[in-house]
């Protein structure tokens, strides 16, 4: 009784080692099949899966893949660099904007020196620089050399304005003064002078103006021998004429000067 009872247990046991291997063998059998070609099978010295100890299997892990963000990219890697090859030193900066500003700073600081006044008259030294080869020759041209005298050029002639009165009377600014080299002012001829002379209709007395003061001409020959013409006289209201200071008669013992 017991051994029939071993011997349905030992066939029991080989049925079932007899399925174990026909199962590993059919899953080799697949596993071959799904190999690719360059991949040699198993050949007959290599150890089967039932010749293989549980230590000798290899783990099967399915792992999933970490995610990773995308690595950062520095400027330099925007231009590729063969490998081996050290990156050009940065060159220093030239100074360029440095120089354009220091440029145009000098710039204007010489523009506003040309255009300062230098003399009590307000001529600056733009219109101080000689300027005779680029000026037109023309009636009304106002000249000034090196000396104090400023002329107008009248029919090709220098006419000496003899006051500031006479120069302000003609309409004329120091912006109008064109200052020249003495040569140039000598190949003209002096012509009459300019002068400011007064007259009111209600007096018979004529008057030359001179830094602001009115100077009482005694008679018509004195008014000739100084060179006046009636071309400088010029006809004002009394009550002005009146009102400016007295300067020296001329000639200078004529005597108390008439009101107008």
């Amino acid at each position: 009784m017991s051994d029939k009872g071993s011997l349905e247990k030992r066939s029991a046991a080989d049925r079932f080692l007899d399925s174990l291997l026909d199962a590993l063998d059919e899953r080799r059998i697949a596993r071959q099949r799904d190999l690719p070609a360059s991949v040699s099978p198993v050949g007959r010295d290599a150890p089967t899966p039932s010749d293989q100890t549980e230590s000798d299997k290899p783990e099967r892990t399915t792992a999933r893949p970490a995610r990773t963000s995308p690595p950062q990219k520095s400027p330099t890697d925007a231009v590729p660099v063969a490998e081996g090859t050290a990156m050009p030193p940065r060159q220093p900066s030239m100074g360029l904007d440095r120089s354009l500003a220091r440029l145009m700073a000098a710039v204007v600081a010489l523009a506003v020196i040309v255009n300062i006044p230098l003399n009590r008259h307000g001529v600056s030294l733009a219109r101080m620089l000689p300027d005779s080869a680029s000026l037109i020759i023309r009636d009304g041209l106002v000249l000034k050399g090196s000396g104090a005298e400023i002329y107008m050029l009248d029919d090709n002639k220098l006419r000496w304005i003899s006051s500031l009165d006479a120069f302000e009377n003609l309409g004329l600014e120091w912006k109008d003064v064109h200052v020249v080299e003495d040569q140039f002012l000598d190949q003209f001829e002096l012509g009459r002078a300019i002068h400011l002379v007064l007259k009111c209709n209600g007096s018979p007395h004529i008057y030359a103006l001179e830094n602001g003061k009115k100077r009482w001409i005694k008679d018509i020959e004195t008014f000739t021998a100084q060179g006046y013409v009636w071309d400088d006289v010029r006809i004002v209201d009394c009550f002005y004429l009146r009102n400016l200071p007295d300067g020296l008669p001329i000639p200078e013992n004529a005597g108390p000067a008439p009101q107008p």
